[in-house]
């Protein structure tokens, strides 16, 4: 009898005990991500500036599960950051290495930037050297913007670029494509993935109407910004 209560218990109570151990783990690592803020962004100016979220994780030597649940924790295309119980969307990115549509989850500030980033963004491979093993994740990837004649005024270009090249210091590159974040238990699609994305109410016909918006016709959603750096 006590075994199958045990069994029932196990069964019943440990998934929750397990989801609020996560959420304090999040917890902590969001308040090192307030705490940092200055450090992160000394002239407090965040926007667009996903790219200096991931470096910044990336430089503290993590071990792969903490680097993960880091980069839950903002938004790469406006660099907001991100409750620590915040739920993720589907979304696909086009692998830049054979064109494959590669699905995976994207935590996000606001609605616009699912649409944003499925449009102005692509993914790549990359393998990481964390400090308990190495690991192969597909980064989310957009054009050096450095060399545009009309990079945004909004976003601090000193956190992207010396000159027309890619700041090392603040952000991670690879191929000279400028890395903006992670995107979460990447596979390649299949036709119910593509499906399932293209028929969700944001992801499908809310995203088409934006994405179909000239330019100077998107005046809503931090991805604004974005678009000007990406596009």
């Amino acid at each position: 009898m006590l075994k199958f209560i045990s069994l029932i218990f196990c069964v019943l109570f440990l998934p929750y005990v397990s989801l609020a151990q996560s959420n304090s783990q999040n917890e902590k690592l969001y308040e090192k991500l307030v705490s940092d803020w200055s450090d992160i962004f000394p002239d407090g100016n965040r926007n667009a500036a996903g790219p200096r979220f991931f470096k910044y994780i990336l430089d503290q030597n993590l071990k792969y599960e903490e680097f993960i649940q880091f980069n839950k924790l903002y938004c790469p295309v406006s660099g907001s950051l991100l409750s620590p119980d915040a739920l993720p969307d589907e979304i696909y990115l086009t692998n830049i290495q054979n064109d494959e549509q590669i699905c995976g989850q994207y935590y996000k500030c606001c609605w616009p930037c699912l649409c944003d980033v499925m449009k102005y963004s692509e993914t790549k491979k990359i393998n990481i050297n964390f400090k308990d093993q190495s690991k192969d994740i597909y980064a989310i990837v957009i054009d050096n913007p450095c060399n545009k004649n009309d990079f945004p005024e909004l976003v601090n270009r000193d956190y992207f670029c010396e000159g027309n090249e890619l700041n090392k210091k603040y952000t991670y590159s690879v191929d000279n494509k400028l890395v903006i974040g992670l995107l979460h238990n990447a596979k390649k699609c299949d036709a119910y993935d593509i499906d399932y994305i293209k028929n969700d109410q944001i992801t499908g016909p809310m995203c088409e109407a934006r994405n179909s918006m000239p330019l100077e016709d998107l005046n809503f959603g931090m991805g604004d910004i974005f678009i000007r750096l990406a596009n």
